[in-house]
């Protein structure tokens, strides 16, 4: 564990260091901060802040990983060969956020990427993650079930869509719970956390030095990002943390562990769907005063650091009975 406490270490300073040059670089292009007019009125002020501060995390995350597979390629080849894919594929999905945050924030195009693009590189991107996972290491589709402690064999024709599945509503999640300073950072990085304590308990090494640098990137970013944050991720960084979290979760055989530990989003996500339902079945009623929920909170007197302090504080206790469920 010496190694994988210095290269979070390692992965929070760069990321740190990173921060403090490169926000003054997205202020002085004035990538800021694009607010929605139906948004919470609080909210306005932050318009201009900078944003796709994702790339700050996945720079942090690049340094780490590249110390991790050095380090690991003299050691133990194996466990630094495996590392790499884990960052190409978080990369991947971050290059998607960062191709729509590019045409939004320095392109001026309001609308972005369009949804079905975006979704068709999610889609990509977790397909050759599947495969990488089925026939690159052999894996296998043996997928662990919760409180029951017992793996079952899940067919491949029927795996693979469910892995997909997976990784597509893990990044759409946590890029909804995206909303509030310090949110998304905050709960990514405790579920991460958890992750990565299951990686050790499983003794797979690689998760272990992987979750490690991305907690580490995690809260270097987070002394930026917090209320009053002075940098946004973006979509960049939000669908960059939700492929992780899925890719770590599909690695350890555990994805159905993400209902658990990352309730959060996945409140979230809920959230909108039946807001969304409510509204058409209603003819224009609401049953959240706004979604995702987060914002529901806010409009209902709450301050941000508040709702960030009970998210954290809700995600962290999930993550305690997601363990449970598993020891």
């Amino acid at each position: 564990m010496y190694f994988q406490t210095r290269i979070l270490f390692v992965s929070f300073i760069a990321t740190v260091i990173l921060s403090i040059f490169i926000i003054p670089i997205l202020r002085k292009l004035k990538i800021g901060q694009i607010e929605r007019e139906e948004g919470p009125e609080s909210h306005y002020s932050k318009k201009g802040t900078p944003t796709m501060g994702g790339i700050i995390i996945a720079m942090g995350i690049i340094i780490g990983t590249i110390g991790g597979y050095l380090y690991y390629s003299v050691k133990e080849p194996e466990i630094g060969k495996n590392i790499l894919p884990l960052l190409f594929i978080t990369i991947g999905f971050g290059l998607i956020g960062f191709i729509d945050d590019f045409k939004k924030l320095v392109l001026k195009n309001t609308k972005g990427l369009k949804p079905s693009y975006k979704m068709l590189g999610l889609l990509i991107i977790s397909v050759v993650y599947t495969l990488y996972l089925l026939k690159g290491i052999n894996l296998g589709t043996e997928t662990y079930i919760p409180f029951l402690k017992q793996y079952v064999l899940i067919p491949s024709i029927m795996y693979i869509p469910f892995s997909i599945l997976v990784m597509l509503a893990t990044t759409n999640a946590v890029n909804l719970t995206d909303g509030i300073d310090g949110l998304s950072t905050s709960v990514a990085a405790i579920i991460t956390t958890t992750l990565t304590v299951i990686a050790i308990i499983l003794d797979v090494k690689e998760i272990v030095v992987f979750g490690s640098i991305i907690v580490g990137a995690c809260l270097g970013f987070l002394i930026f990002n917090l209320n009053t944050a002075k940098v946004f991720m973006g979509d960049t960084g939000s669908l960059l943390l939700g492929g992780t979290i899925s890719a770590m979760a599909l690695y350890l055989k555990m994805p159905l562990l993400l209902l658990i530990i990352a309730a959060v989003p996945v409140l979230e996500t809920i959230s909108v769907v039946l807001q969304v339902a409510y509204f058409k079945m209603t003819k224009g009623k609401r049953l959240f005063k706004m979604a995702p929920i987060h914002h529901h909170f806010e409009l209902s007197g709450w301050k941000e650091n508040k709702v960030v302090s009970v998210f954290c504080i809700v995600t962290f206790m999930f993550c305690i009975i997601g363990l449970y469920s598993i020891l």
